[in-house]
């Protein structure tokens, strides 16, 4: 006998009919930004535990830029032309099975898993069920979009890996982009008194995000300022001014120093090691428990998200310009439809 769900949702919104072939952003090869084009793909179909998830928008990250590039995932992409994209807030048209967590019309965010599947700069996307979680009900769906890895990668680096308390001095880098803006209000949240990089224009907007201390890193060299720290969380690395190398003179013996970007610094745990310094790389973990804890912060206003520039999906070259271009504050957004 067929299960029926009671779930208010499945009466609701039963499954609507979803074409065979979708507009999605596609790139040929490795190559610059203006390589990525729309074209008319095969709409995914789900297997086991995924969702399929009709996009509505879709968050565009540093790795999607460096992926497209050459650099990042892009070793992992077996097949061409590939659809890239991470994040993604929409509206579930196709659930497991009857009584799954997110039936058929649920608004869900979430980390698509790119690039062992498409990704989300599509109008469809296959979502694992562990990666997803319902949408902050404050949030619109661009928005929205601007949350799970940059929020994920902060939760992961600032809650489960510095362990974030009170008392605790963190020093955080590139404070106003994707990941450091949600790093400054995660540990401000849990009680660290909070130090973070930006540029003259950000500083107000740091304080206001719960930064105890603003450093003007065009004007100022942080370790002449800033004294000991327990913890640097690097987004930078040695990419530039040697950031990476600088921040062992801030941290206590026996700190912590979180190095986030990939390939940006090398040699930081034998540089941190010799300093008597711990040391960590990170990689976000796509997990929905903790994107439905971030979602209920975000819905009582103790977290925000602050999206810059909203591009519509066949501008998705432009977006990864302006990503590359650095200097980012807060997100970068494609809106793919209508909510």
């Amino acid at each position: 006998m067929r299960f029926r769900s009671t779930r208010p949702e499945a009466a609701l919104h039963p499954a609507p009919a979803v074409p065979e072939t979708m507009d999605a952003v596609v790139l040929d090869e490795p190559g610059a930004a203006e390589t990525l084009r729309v074209d008319q793909v095969a709409v995914p179909t789900p297997v086991l535990s995924e969702v399929l998830v009709r996009v509505v928008a879709a968050g565009v990250n540093p790795i999607d830029a460096k992926t497209r590039a050459g650099r990042g995932m892009s070793s992992a992409i077996d097949s061409w032309p590939a659809v890239l994209g991470l994040d993604v807030s929409g509206v579930v048209v196709r659930a497991p099975f009857d009584a799954h967590p997110f039936p058929a019309g649920t608004e869900v965010y979430g980390m698509a898993a790119v690039p062992r599947t498409p990704g989300t700069y599509a109008e469809y996307v296959v979502v694992p069920t562990l990666s997803l979680a319902r949408k902050p009900v404050s949030l619109s769906h661009v928005e929205a979009a601007g949350v799970p890895v940059a929020a994920l990668t902060a939760w992961g680096i600032v809650v489960e890996t510095a362990l974030a308390h009170q008392g605790q001095r963190i020093l955080i880098h590139a404070g106003s982009g994707g990941v450091g803006h949600f790093a400054v209000q995660f540990a401000a949240y849990f009680g660290a008194h909070v130090i973070a990089t930006g540029s003259p224009r950000n500083l107000d907007w740091l304080r206001e995000l719960g930064a105890a201390e603003v450093v003007d890193y065009t004007s100022t060299r942080f370790e002449d300022v800033v004294g000991t720290v327990d913890v640097v969380i690097d987004l930078i690395g040695n990419v530039s001014d040697d950031t990476g190398t600088r921040s062992l003179d801030v941290l206590r013996p026996g700190g912590l120093l979180i190095e986030v970007p990939t390939g940006a610094w090398p040699g930081f745990r034998e540089a941190a090691a010799a300093r008597g310094i711990r040391s960590t790389d990170f990689k976000t973990i796509p997990d929905g428990g903790a994107l439905a804890t971030i979602g209920r912060l975000l819905d009582s206003g103790a977290v925000r998200v602050y999206i810059e520039r909203v591009f519509d999906l066949d501008e998705a070259g432009q977006a990864h310009a302006a990503i590359e271009r650095g200097h980012t504050r807060g997100k970068v957004v494609l809106r793919v439809s209508d909510d």
